[in-house]
């Protein structure tokens, strides 16, 4: 029954106040640890793979069709890989592969880690904000980032392997899966991510401390985009499983 629940037995809505995203290339032989055999790193160039940290404001958690209401609010961090997975269908889908989700309730890390395989913990997120500048921190992570917002003009991060912010807004998310697979029964978990008003705007990242990036063993990790999309209507499907038979 546990294995069961785990398994996003429900679809989920939430609201996203706000979802700043940095985005790290890799060299896609450095990522192939860290993912399953079912997946493969997406990549950029057939050289560079993706590892993103997500920060994220939800507003409203619930399963789906509860009313607002009884939904929860919560500060999630996700630390993802950018893979690929070809289903049964011969089909190529890109998603998401999760590493570790922090968040700043404890609640959230109980339903979380009841209800799906993101390895939820619970630390301190402490965020603030003056004029156009952002800073989040979390003094038991380790964790901070401070960005600053407001102008489309911001170059690039420097050494990014992206030419123009056009071709790195494909690295921005948000990708349409997030997979996990249980390497016993040889089953992929696909979950679907359904959003609206999507319109990732380029910011500036001042400096960043990302600790978890070290912990990977990464050789060194290159800030290849950075990005914040506000007021989104999200909801995640059902999960649904297929073997991979590969």
């Amino acid at each position: 029954m546990i294995s069961f629940l785990k398994n996003h037995p429900f679809a989920v809505n939430a609201f996203f106040e706000s979802s700043l995203i940095l985005t790290f290339a890799i060299p896609k032989e450095e990522l192939l640890p860290l993912i399953p055999e079912c997946l493969t790193p997406d990549t950029y160039n057939d050289k560079w793979g993706f590892v993103a940290i997500a920060l994220v404001q939800t507003r409203n958690l619930r399963p789906k069709g509860f009313p607002e209401m009884l939904g929860n609010d919560f500060f999630l961090i996700g630390y993802r890989i950018f893979v690929r997975y070809t289903n049964t269908a011969d089909k190529s889908l890109r998603g998401l592969y999760i590493l570790r989700s922090e968040t700043d309730k404890k609640k959230m890390e109980l339903l979380g880690n009841i209800f799906t395989h993101y390895a939820y913990v619970t630390t301190d997120i402490e965020q603030g904000q003056k004029d156009n500048r952002m800073v989040i921190n979390s003094v038991q992570s380790g964790l901070k980032i401070e960005i600053e917002t407001g102008s489309e003009d911001y170059t690039l991060p420097e050494n990014s392997p992206f030419p123009d912010w056009k071709e790195a807004r494909k690295y921005a998310g948000p990708l349409p899966h997030t997979f996990t697979y249980d390497k016993a029964k040889r089953e992929v978990l696909i979950i679907e991510g359904i959003r609206q008003n999507w319109r990732p705007s380029p910011v500036k990242v001042i400096n960043y401390q990302i600790p978890f990036l070290q912990q990977l063993g990464l050789k060194a990790p290159v800030l290849a985009n950075a990005f914040i999309i506000r007021n989104v209507p999200y909801q995640w499907e059902k999960g649904r499983i297929e073997k991979w038979t590969k």
